[in-house]
């Protein structure tokens, strides 16, 4: 197993330690923290190829895993999701599907056909990144009728050994423990991430990690179309499962006219009932999944450096490739 340091390998368990990526966050994310001007010879934009394939350098610099995979968004918005409530990222969804859109987050779904509203200049790039990916040797693995975060999550739960998840979506939350996996949290930059286990989600939110889908569902999140539980906002929520212990708690307590829980409140969460029921199954990430490929061993990797080569002088993007190839054979 590689060196992982000193200030927090001594947490994890013994075995191989795998760092896996939530790729569409990553490229959404350079893409809109790195400047436009950043572009191919042929003047097509490159920002959220090189800042994805920069980020993850540094991360694997930083942490030395085994294993990475990049875990991907063969459908962004699945129908069964939907199907529980109507408006999950309903406001991100294209009515006009063009012809040409690659599968994932910025595109289409590949078993639901809806397309995601995303900047003309980034959904052309998610392409390269696939191509960069695959000529580096790094496994990016997806389940159709799935969002990236299930695929992580069940790679998290099958990996016997540490892990590692990059992400900044705090949906992810849900899995982090206090013995084998961390979420590397880039919700404020990868060189400020926050190193998440349940003892964090603690301190930050007032609750372990193993209720942090309960607590979601309560606040919501309009950024997915989940509306929450109305007047019923972070500390509310957490206040009322450290009271009940869950939400099927707070619900019990709610109907219990001698619980201790205040009429205003009761009145709230009755009111959402059905949303609180199909909300909880929307949240939670399915960490089962039939996964077809596996991780990328480091020791074992092998790369097309033809493919890269052609890649770096035909996007210009030769730099970021040698730093992500320099970072995996570490």
């Amino acid at each position: 197993m590689r060196s992982m340091g000193t200030s927090w390998h001594y947490l994890f368990v013994n075995g191989p330690l795998i760092m896996v990526f939530d790729t569409a966050s990553m490229y959404f994310r350079s893409f809109f923290g790195l400047p436009s001007s950043l572009r191919a010879p042929d003047g097509r934009p490159v920002n959220a190829v090189r800042g994805l394939l920069d980020s993850m350098a540094r991360l694997i610099d930083q942490y030395h895993p085994d294993m990475v995979a990049c875990a991907w968004d063969n459908d962004w918005r699945p129908q069964w999701r939907v199907d529980l409530i109507r408006e999950y990222k309903a406001h991100r969804l294209v009515t006009v599907v063009p012809e040409g859109l690659p599968v994932g987050a910025g595109g289409v779904g590949a078993v639901s056909g809806q397309a995601e509203d995303t900047p003309d200049e980034l959904t052309p790039q998610i392409p390269i990144i696939l191509d960069a990916l695959e000529a580096l040797g790094v496994a990016v693995l997806g389940v159709d009728d799935y969002e990236a975060d299930d695929v992580l999550a069940s790679l998290a739960a099958q990996h016997d050994g540490p892990v590692l998840v990059v992400t900044g979506d705090r949906d992810l939350f849900q899995i982090a423990d206090d013995d084998r996996v961390r979420v590397v949290y880039i919700g404020k930059g990868v060189a400020r991430h926050d190193l998440v286990d349940s003892a964090w989600v603690q301190t930050r939110y007032g609750i372990p990690a193993e209720q942090y889908v309960d607590f979601a569902v309560l606040r919501g999140d309009p950024s997915d179309g989940l509306a929450g539980v109305a007047g019923v906002g972070e500390k509310t929520a957490a206040s009322l499962l450290s009271t009940y212990g869950s939400l099927e708690g707070a619900l019990q307590a709610a109907g219990d006219p001698l619980s201790s829980m205040s009429a205003s409140l009761r009145g709230k969460l009755a009111g959402a009932l059905d949303y609180l029921g199909a909300a909880r199954e929307v949240v939670t990430v399915v960490d089962d999944l039939t996964i077809d490929g596996s991780p990328t061993t480091l020791a074992e990797r092998a790369s097309d450096e033809d493919r890269c080569a052609d890649l770096a002088e035909r996007y210009g993007i030769g730099s970021s490739l040698q730093r992500l190839h320099r970072a995996m054979g570490t």
